[in-house]
Order: structure tokens, then sequence, then C-alpha cells
């Protein structure tokens, strides 16, 4: 406003500058609160896109990158790798029945010019060994089956002879087609390279049309052993459960895993939506432990443990905000540091009890700075929320405190999920239903044989053995 236009009014006299000055002080007060609202606004934009792996469940494949790398141990001023007068590890000699060829060296000559004869090669002492280990020259071996036809002098009818079941369910034997499964599902190398690798290393002429075929018999033949798992981890005490996205033609679906200590099941599904967890568990009563995911809600709190990386990321997502938020969070994050610790001494010590004491401290400190921000004060305003779930699910916190085989994290099942996870970004998923359950159950065995640290490839040749020769496939016990 100019000074004439103030002017003009002042001379209005009294109740026009009170109408104006009113007027004003209404606008004042809506664009006040317009700018605290965009404030708010604004802060929430910067620290979702602060969000990064290393304070949200985010993965660390989606992170930007501005995102710092990720912290290592403290520096301790030392240079990579062994460090001078530490105890070597090599590689120990076979004994000697367990070596396939032995070769002879003598010496030919001596640095004094004299030049050893065959009467000279008496040996003194034990002979220096070394062994060098060598792939054969690998090829597949190539049996022709020639059915013969005879007629018979009886009736004169020809009849040829019959295949056996097992040479007439593949044109490839279970030990190649053990190898094939294996490169793709553990060794996660595509169609084309699994092709090419068949070609060089084995001469064996293959397609990728056969590759698919071979991963597809094996996938059903897969199919007792997986309802057996499933059984298995339902009937366990404790579960770790999680779940990723997967693709199928480019949709959005997703993988569930339910995992034990040696066995573990997976399951595509259309969404990650509480019905398929509760579909997964059946009728078990096993304690689970997950993160935060609302579709496990409909389990009792008392069946839960939470998973504390989640929390901690959580905690250090609002450690990185302001006021009340950052308080709570560095709150939390002095708590983890201490619930961490007394779970590395309880490995180390298998004392429970000094467990139960050490987490009784720290439920002590943490409830009541989750209380204090539950509260109704204005300044809580933003970490109420947090503050209030914490303490909706308090007793699933703190599980593991009680019950020997749950842990405080879930770490187990997403290093389980992983190598689903690194499968999926490689192939893009699935193509069709009939293929997410197939890839569902080979990543099943390829995750069980690795906790029961089996050979994939040894336990798929007795599987597809059994299968040719029409007897029941064996279980993953």
């Amino acid at each position: 406003m100019e000074r004439g236009e103030a002017e003009g009014i002042y001379e209005q006299g009294r109740d026009v500058v009170v109408a104006v000055l009113r007027r004003m002080d209404e606008q004042i007060e809506k664009l006040s609160a317009k700018v605290l609202a965009q404030d708010e606004r604004i802060a929430r934009l910067e620290r979702a896109a602060k969000r990064s792996s290393r304070n949200s469940s985010q993965p660390p494949s989606e992170d930007p990158p501005s995102t710092p790398p990720r912290r290592g141990k403290d520096p301790s001023g030392r240079r990579q790798g062994a460090q001078p007068g530490h105890e070597g590890k090599g590689r120990p000699l076979l004994p000697l029945w367990a070596v396939d060829d032995i070769v002879v060296h003598w010496p030919v000559d001596c640095g004094c010019g004299h030049v050893f004869c065959d009467a000279d090669r008496v040996a003194v002492g034990d002979p220096a060994r070394r062994q060098v280990e060598e792939l054969p020259v690998m090829a597949v071996t190539v049996t022709e089956h020639q059915c013969q036809h005879v007629c018979c002098p009886g009736c004169g009818a020809r009849r040829t002879g019959r295949l056996p079941d097992a040479v007439a369910a593949s044109a490839f034997g279970p030990r190649l087609q053990a190898a094939v499964v294996t490169l793709s599902v553990r060794n996660r190398i595509s169609r084309r390279d699994v092709v090419e690798l068949c070609e060089q290393l084995f001469s064996s002429r293959i397609s990728t049309g056969t590759v698919d075929a071979i991963l597809a018999r094996a996938a059903d033949a897969l199919t007792v052993p997986c309802e057996d798992l499933l059984d298995r981890v339902r009937a366990a005490g404790a579960v770790n459960m999680d779940e990723t996205g997967w693709r199928l033609r480019g949709g959005q679906r997703a993988i569930w895993g339910m995992f034990t200590d040696r066995h573990a099941i997976l399951e595509v599904t259309s969404s990650r939506h509480d019905d398929h967890a509760k579909k997964l568990l059946g009728s078990s009563s096993a304690i689970v432990t997950s993160d935060r995911w609302w579709a496990y809600n409909h389990l009792p709190i008392r069946r839960r443990q939470i998973c504390w990386s989640h929390l901690q990321r959580d905690f250090e997502f609002l450690a990185e905000g302001r006021g009340s938020d950052k308080i709570l969070g560095q709150a939390g994050l002095a708590v983890c540091a201490e619930l961490f610790w007394a779970w590395e001494i309880y490995q180390h010590t298998n004392d429970r009890a000094e467990l139960k004491r050490s987490v009784r401290v720290l439920q002590r400190q943490l409830k009541a700075v989750l209380r204090e921000h539950a509260g109704k004060h204005a300044r809580y305003r933003h970490s109420r929320r947090f503050a209030r779930a914490m303490l909706k699910i308090w007793p699933g916190l703190w599980t593991f405190a009680n019950r020997p085989a749950v842990q405080p994290t879930n770490n187990h099942a997403e290093r389980c999920l992983r190598g689903s996870v690194i499968y999926r970004k490689l192939s893009l998923g699935s193509q069709s239903e009939h293929g997410e359950q197939r890839i569902a159950r080979l990543l099943s065995a390829h995750t069980t044989c690795r906790l029961q640290r089996r050979s994939l490839h040894a336990y798929l040749i007795d599987v597809l053995t059994a299968r040719a020769a029409g007897h029941p496939a064996p279980l993953l016990t």
C-alpha cells in the first residue's frame, strides 16, 4: 500500500481504519497458516527425499547417487588385507591315497657343474610335494538306444522293443538336467548363457527351449518335496517371514518367504496383502519374526517379534529430522546399540538371565521416551504417531528375550530372500502363472539346500532319477 492510499483511508475516519486493519489481520492470519502448512510440507518432502537404505526399508539398489556411502568398520589406520605376522592359511595337501597320479621329478645337475646320472638318483629325506588340481576333459557321453523290430513267428505281427521308462522320459540324463537347473537357479545364468556353457563345457547340444523344459520338469518333480517343506516350516516353533516384489509379464506381483534354520518355502502371489500371509501360515502357531508391514497385524502380538534392524533404520530416519523427531530418534538409536551389544554377548555366553536383565533396563529407557512423545503436547505432533505405534506393539519388541529360538532381527529372512530378488532382477520375473509356481518350487529347494549346506546339484540328480524311475522324490528333511 502506498503512503497516499494509507492517508486516504485515515482521513475517512476511525471506523474505516478499524475495518481495514481487521481485514488485513485476517489476511495475515490466513497467510501465516498457509506459510506454516507449506513449511511443514516442504520439511516432509525434504525428509522423504533423504530416505535411503540406511534409514528405511528401501533397497540399496534404489538409493540416489547423492546417498553417502555406508559406514564400514571404525578406521584403524591399517591397510586392507593380511597384516604382518598373522598366521597364514594355505591350502593343505591331500593325503597320497586321495591323489590320482604322482609324477616324480629328479634334479638334472648341480650348481658345481656335476650332471646327475641314474645311479645318483637316491632320494635323501622326504620329497618336496606340490599338488596341482585340474579338470578332466569334459564331454557328455552319448548312449544310443536301439529298439529292434521283430516279426512274431506265431502270428506274423511286427513288434518293436520298448524303451525303459527312465530313458523314454527325456533325451538328457539326470546329471546333465541337474547341472542345467543348478546353473539357471542357483547361479542365476540366463537361458542363452546356459546353452553356451553346455556347448563349451560339456559339448552338449541344447537349446533355450530345452532349458525351459528341463526347468519345468525339475519343478514338477519338486511338488511333493515342497509340500513337505511347507508342512515342516508350519510345524516349527519360530519362523522368519518376509515379502518382496515380483513380476508377471511386467505387472506387479509379490513373492513371500517363510524360513526356519533348515527349511525355506517361497510362494508367488498377486500382492502383499494379509490374505496371502494367512494362507502361507495356515494353521501354524509359530512365533513370526517380521518387519512392521501391516499384513502381519492379524497375528496376536504375543506371537510376533518385530525386527530391530528395521526399527534401527526408522530411528535413524527420525534422528535426521528436527525437534522431537530428532530427540526420539537419538534415544532409539542408543537403545538399539545397547540391545545389539547385549545380544552379541548372549550369543557368546548363552546366559539368558543376563540377557533378560539387560532387556529390562532397555525397556525402562525406551518406554519412558515413547510415553513422553505419545502425549498430546503440540511439540510432539510429528513423533506422536510413531511413538504410539511402538507402544501398541510393545510386547512384540521383546519376544526374543524369553524364547530361545527367536532372534531380535529378521536378517535371516532377508538373506534367504536375497537370491530370489537377484533372480527377479536378472530374469524380470515370470511370463506365466505356471512359471511362477515352478520358480517358487525351484527357489525353495535352492534356499533349503543352502541352509542345510547341501549340494543342490546332487539333490536334483536324486530327484530327477527318482522321477524317471517312477519312484517318490527324496525329501529335504
